[in-house]
């Protein structure tokens, strides 16, 4: 009977170095995009945004309407998707980074939520006559998707967050006729001054 010699598996093809070097680039670019901080809030457009909403604010009070009053802030926060679409994706082009990856994308999946409640708790608060909580939610909402999409941004970004909740806070409690001043002071102070900060200090 014939013996056979040792069987031996068959020999896999090396991988090539520059492929494996390739994967760890990879990684390491992947690992050190998602350990980053999102840099391309707008301070510019911000300061924008936080004009326009004193020029809303001022309008909104004079109107004589609840339904004309709620026209107008809906559209200020038309005018002011606007301005910080644009002027984000204009600020991550500059930094050459992508505006729907990494920190990006946690901060918009973390910034959206609140928005999205914010939206239908505006349906269901028009459609039950409740007009001044509006102001007080509003600044509830926005003050939090800011802070929870800040916690992938830079330490100012949830600070301005806590500034406009504590606003919002207090608005829910003051009297209705102050809605308006209150929205001036969040989304139009507020914004300019922080707006301001972020555009000095991290690049526009």
């Amino acid at each position: 009977m014939a013996t056979s010699g040792p069987l031996r598996s068959p020999q896999r093809e090396p991988i090539p170095i520059d492929a494996r070097a390739a994967d760890h680039l990879r990684y390491i670019r992947e690992t050190m995009e998602s350990a980053a901080e999102f840099t391309a809030v707008p301070g510019w457009g911000g300061v924008a945004m936080g004009v326009t909403a004193l020029v809303a604010a001022f309008v909104a009070s004079r109107q004589a309407t609840p339904l004309a009053w709620l026209s107008v802030w809906l559209a200020e926060a038309f005018v002011a998707v606007a301005i910080a679409a644009p002027a984000a994706a204009t600020k991550a082009h500059r930094a050459n980074s992508r505006l729907f990856s990494g920190p990006g994308r946690k901060f918009l999946l973390s910034f959206a939520p609140p928005i999205v409640v914010g939206g239908l708790l505006t349906f269901a608060l028009y459609h039950g006559g409740v007009f001044g909580a509006l102001p007080g939610m509003w600044l509830l909402l926005y003050g939090t998707a800011i802070v929870t999409g800040g916690s992938f941004s830079v330490r100012v970004v949830p600070v301005m967050g806590l500034c406009l909740m504590l606003l919002g806070a207090a608005a829910l409690f003051a009297p209705a006729a102050w809605g308006d001043a209150f929205m001036a002071a969040g989304f139009g102070i507020v914004q300019v001054g922080f707006g301001w900060w972020i555009a000095r200090h991290y690049g526009g």
